[in-house]
């Protein structure tokens, strides 16, 4: 099997809303995405399956190989593809640093006092990934880099509050310790997946605060960008779609798994491709 196979088809076992994003993007820039999101699934199963032993030792030894990889010099089948795709599309390294410092954060940090604290993770695990994606993708309005952070704390915004109560079955609590306060809700209610007035008020304002960063995005997105920035879109458009499927169960996240039809997706991601081809 090639990389790009195993890249493709680790996407799609992986169910990841991510493939719906990128399947319609020109094949050199969707082997970009895969090089990229393989960079990205390693690192998180580094420290979430411990693929290569103590996750301390192995993300410092991933690190090791990100440098090599910048040096021209990569070991790893990952970055040796990695290393093909930056010769095309000469990505920042420091983004890349931040994707490993954010999943190390998972290490030592369960909980986040402010949503600041939590703001320091979201942009580390899902910001950086917009920025480096946009740097496939192609724009030409530095405004673009402000529309993909907004994008992605949107983004993982909506994965915490989908997965708000596996989260804390395995004692990852995100919601800020203030907001839980504020509402009322306690640890235990979270694992215990307690569904009850508190808690629904906890989730509409938390799903009120990631409505505004959607909104942030879309207005920040750069109409001139726009068409080759469609991936992204649909990245937005399918979580978006996420958010509102929660707010419409009144905020039920525990009873079953929040999730659009694959169908769904996939009209989504055919909808804003064939746009894009109209207008560009």
């Amino acid at each position: 099997m090639s990389f790009l196979t195993y890249c493709h088809s680790l996407t799609r076992r992986a169910r990841t809303n991510f493939y719906y994003a990128f399947v319609f993007l020109p094949k050199p820039r969707r082997e970009a995405i895969f090089a990229a999101y393989a960079f990205s699934r390693h690192t998180d199963d580094l420290v979430d399956d411990r693929v290569e032993g103590v996750p301390e030792e192995s993300l410092a030894r991933w690190r090791a190989e990100l440098e090599a990889c910048y040096e021209g010099r990569p070991a790893h089948p990952i970055t040796r593809r990695l290393a093909e795709t930056l010769r095309q599309f000469p990505i920042p390294k420091q983004y890349f640093c931040d994707l490993i410092d954010g999943v190390e954060m998972d290490l030592t940090m369960r909980r986040y006092e402010t949503f600041e604290d939590l703001y320091a993770y979201c942009y580390r695990v899902a910001a950086v990934i917009g920025l480096i994606c946009i740097e496939i993708f192609g724009y030409t309005n530095p405004r673009a880099r402000d529309y993909a952070v907004s994008l992605g704390i949107a983004l993982q915004l909506t994965n915490i509050l989908r997965d708000l109560g596996t989260d804390a079955e395995q004692d990852r609590i995100y919601l800020p310790r203030q907001d839980l306060e504020r509402f009322g809700v306690t640890e235990d209610d979270l694992r215990a997946r307690r569904y009850n007035d508190a808690l629904r008020g906890l989730m509409a304002f938390e799903c009120g605060r990631a409505r505004e960063y959607y909104a942030r995005a879309a207005a920040l997105l750069p109409p001139e960008d726009r068409a080759r920035l469609f991936s992204a879109e649909i990245m937005g458009r399918i979580y978006y779609g996420l958010l509102e499927k929660i707010e419409r169960r009144r905020y039920d996240v525990f009873t079953r798994r929040i999730a659009l039809s694959t169908p769904h997706k996939f009209a989504i991601a055919l909808g804003l491709w064939a746009r894009s081809r109209w207008t560009s």
